[in-house]
C-alpha cells in the first residue's frame, strides 16, 4: 500500500508525536488534514510538512473536549478533501474518503495521588483522551467506511497497560483509550477498515512540561541519565503500521527505549 495522495487527517498535530506524524506522512506524499488548538502553531507544522513533500498540507482548529469543534473540524475536512480531491474511477464512490486518522490529542495533567487529586486535571485527561477519541471517531468515520484498507490509529500509552503511583486518572484514561480500540476494531469488522493502538513508552516531548504545568526543569528530571523514545520514532512506526498491505492489521503495538525494561524498571546512566 503506498501513502501517496493518500488523506490523512492528525489530531494534536501542533507538536509531539502529531507535529512529528505531519513531516513523515508529509515525506510520505500524503495529503495532510491537521487539527490541534494552537492555530499558529498548526501553521508552522503545515510549512514543515508541505517541505518534507506534502503535496497539501491543510490544517483547522481543533478541540476534542467538545463536540462542537470537532464536529466543524470533520466538517471542515469533508469540504477540504472534496473540493482536492482527484477525479474518481466511475467504478469508484465519489464521496470523500478519508484514509488514515490519527487520533492523537491527549496528554496527562499532575502527578498527584488520588488523595490529592484535582477534578480539573482528572476532567481534562478524560476529556481528551478518552471522550475526545470517541468524538472524533464518530465524526470522522463516515470518510472511512467506504474505503476498505484505511486506517484508524489510536495513540495510547504503556500507561494503558500498567498502573503506577500518582497516574490513577492518566491510566484509567489510556486503559479507556485500549479498550475502545478493542471495540471498534470489533464494531468495524468486515468493513476493511484497520484499527490499531500504538502505545508509548517513555518518549521526550511536551508531554512532561504539560503534566507538570511548565515546570521545564522537573520534566527534564523524568529522562535524565536515559535515552528515550523520540517523537521521529514514534512517527516513523505511524507510517509503517498505516503502510502495511490493505488485508494486514497491526492490533497492538507496545513500544518502549532499551533503557525501559518497564514502567518501574528504567536505566539511568550516571554522568
Amino acid at each position: 500500500m503506498t501513502l501517496k495522495n493518500k488523506w490523512v487527517l492528525i489530531t494534536g498535530a501542533s507538536s509531539g508525536f502529531g507535529a512529528a506524524a505531519a513531516r513523515a506522512f508529509g515525506a510520505e506524499g500524503s495529503k495532510l488534514l491537521l487539527g490541534a488548538r494552537r492555530v499558529d502553531r498548526l501553521e508552522q507544522v503545515a510549512a514543515e510538512a508541505h517541505r518534507a513533500g506534502a503535496p497539501e498540507a491543510h490544517f483547522h482548529s481543533l478541540d476534542v473536549s467538545k463536540t462542537s469543534s470537532v464536529d466543524a473540524f470533520v466538517a471542515w475536512a469533508r469540504e477540504t478533501i472534496t473540493h482536492h480531491q482527484s477525479p474518481v474511477p466511475s467504478h469508484q464512490s465519489p464521496l470523500p474518503r478519508l484514509d488514515v486518522l490519527i487520533n492523537n490529542a491527549g496528554g496527562a495533567h499532575g502527578l498527584d495521588t488520588v488523595a490529592a487529586g484535582k477534578d480539573e486535571d482528572w476532567e481534562a485527561m478524560l476529556q481528551s483522551n478518552v471522550l475526545g477519541i470517541l468524538r472524533m471517531t464518530r465524526a470522522a468515520l463516515p470518510l472511512m467506511l467506504d474505503n476498505p484498507g484505511s486506517s484508524l490509529i489510536n495513540i495510547g500509552s504503556i500507561a494503558g497497560h500498567v498502573a503506577y503511583e500518582g497516574g490513577a486518572a492518566y491510566c484509567a484514561a489510556k486503559a479507556g483509550e485500549l479498550q475502545i480500540t478493542r471495540a471498534l476494531r470489533l464494531e468495524l469488522n468486515g468493513t476493511g477498515i484497520r484499527v490499531t493502538t500504538v502505545d508509548p513508552g517513555l518518549a521526550e516531548t511536551e508531554f512532561s512540561i504539560t503534566r507538570f504545568k511548565g515546570d521545564v526543569a522537573r520534566a527534564k528530571k523524568v529522562y535524565e541519565g536515559t535515552r528515550p523514545l523520540t517523537a521521529e520514532d514514534i512517527a516513523d512506526i505511524l507510517v509503517w503500521v498505516a503502510n502495511r498491505p490493505a488485508h494486514v492489521n497491526i492490533d497492538e503495538l507496545l513500544v518502549k527505549p532499551v533503557d525501559q525494561a518497564a514502567v518501574h524498571k528504567v536505566y539511568r546512566r550516571i554522568a
